[in-house]
C-alpha cells in the first residue's frame, strides 16, 4: 500500500506516480470511464452532429476560392451552432470538472486506508459534497478559467519575441499545479474555495511551516516531465485525424472537393470518431498529470505528515 502523506523529492514524484498506476490502475481507470463515459460520448456526439458540416466549409469549400460560401453557411445554421456551442460548453466544463475532482476523490480514499475503491464510493463523494461540487464547476469555469486563459494569451502573444516560449514553461505547470492544488485542499481540508485557492498558490512557493526550500523547482520539473511525456503520446493520437485529412485533400482532384465536401459521408463520420477517440486517450492520460500533482499536494501537507505516520503504525500494530 503506497503512503501518501510524506516528503518527495523531484524523482520520487515521478517513480511514484507510476507506481500508483501499477498498484491501482486497472481500477482507477474502471472508474473513471463509468463515470466520465456519458459525458464523453455526449461530447463527441454534439461534435459530430452539431460541428461536423461546419469543419467541413471552413476547411473544404474555401479551398476551390468559394470564399463567399462560409459566410453563407454561417448565416443560415446560426441558430444551430450557436445551441451546439452552449451543449458543448456545458459539457465540456462538467467533464473538466469531474476529471479535476475524480482523482481527489479517488486518492482521499485510498490515503484513507482503502484497498479498493467502487463507483459507489466516488458517486457517494460527489453527492456529499454536492454543495463543494458546485462552487468548484462555477469556481473553475467562470473565475480560474479565464484567469487561466487571460495568462496563456499573454504569454502566446509573448511568444513573437521569444520571451514568451520561456515565460509559457513556467506559466502552464505552475498553472495546472494551482488548479489541482486548489481541488485537492477544498475536498481534503477545512479551508473555503478561496482559502484553498490561496494555500494553492501559496504552496507552490513555500512549505506551511516556511522553514524548509521552496519545492517549486521539483513541482515544476515533475509537472514538466510528465507534461512532454503526455504531450508526445496524446500528440500522437490527436495527429492521425489531421494527417487522414490532408491525405485525403492530396489524392482528391478540386473538381471532387467542390462537389463533395471531404467531413461529409463515411470518410467525415471515420474522421470525427477518430477525433472524439483521441479526445478520450488524452482524457485519460491527463489522469497521470492529475495524479502527480495530487502527491505534490500530499507532500505539501508537511502539517499531516507525522499525524499520518503515527496513525499507519497503529494500523500495522492492530492488523498484526
Amino acid at each position: 500500500m503506497m503512503q501518501f502523506y510524506k516528503k518527495r523529492d523531484f524523482g520520487t514524484f515521478i517513480s511514484d506516480s507510476f507506481a500508483f498506476f501499477k498498484l491501482y490502475g486497472k481500477n482507477y481507470f474502471k472508474n473513471f470511464i463509468l463515470l466520465n463515459g456519458l459525458l464523453l460520448i455526449l461530447m463527441v456526439v454534439v461534435i459530430v452532429l452539431g460541428f461536423r458540416e461546419f469543419f467541413g466549409v471552413l476547411f473544404g469549400s474555401n479551398i476551390s476560392g468559394q470564399s463567399y460560401y462560409f459566410e453563407q453557411f454561417f448565416a443560415d445554421n446560426l441558430g444551430m451552432l450557436i445551441i451546439s456551442g452552449i451543449l458543448l460548453f456545458v459539457l465540456s466544463t462538467a467533464l473538466m470538472t469531474i476529471n479535476f475532482l475524480f482523482p481527489v476523490f479517488y486518492m482521499k480514499r485510498i490515503a484513507e486506508g482503502n484497498k479498493e475503491v467502487k463507483t459507489d464510493d466516488i458517486l457517494n463523494d460527489f453527492k456529499t459534497n454536492g454543495k463543494k461540487v458546485l462552487i468548484t464547476y462555477f469556481g473553475l469555469t467562470f473565475l480560474v478559467m479565464p484567469v487561466t486563459t487571460i495568462l496563456f494569451g499573454i504569454s502566446y502573444v509573448l511568444i513573437l519575441i521569444v520571451v514568451g516560449i520561456i515565460l509559457m514553461l513556467f506559466v502552464a505547470p505552475t498553472l495546472l499545479n494551482v488548479i489541482t492544488f486548489l481541488c485537492y485542499d477544498y475536498f481534503n481540508g477545512n479551508r473555503g474555495f478561496f482559502e484553498s485557492l490561496s494555500y494553492a498558490v501559496r504552496s507552490q512557493f513555500s512549505y506551511p511551516n516556511g522553514r524548509e526550500s521552496s519545492p517549486y523547482w521539483k513541482y515544476w520539473g515533475s509537472t514538466i516531465i510528465m507534461g512532454i511525456l503526455f504531450y508526445i503520446v496524446s500528440g500522437v493520437f490527436s495527429a492521425i485525424p489531421m494527417i487522414l485529412y490532408f491525405t485525403k485533400l492530396t489524392t482528391t482532384t478540386p473538381d471532387a472537393q467542390f462537389e463533395q465536401n471531404p467531413m461529409t459521408g463515411s470518410f467525415g463520420i471515420m474522421l470525427f470518431f477518430l477525433y472524439g477517440l483521441s479526445t478520450v486517450v488524452s482524457s485519460l492520460l491527463m489522469n497521470v498529470l492529475y495524479v502527480n500533482s495530487g502527491l505534490m499536494y500530499y507532500d505539501s501537507r508537511t502539517d499531516l505528515h507525522q499525524k499520518m505516520e503515527l496513525a499507519e503504525i497503529e494500523t500495522i500494530g492492530i492488523n498484526e
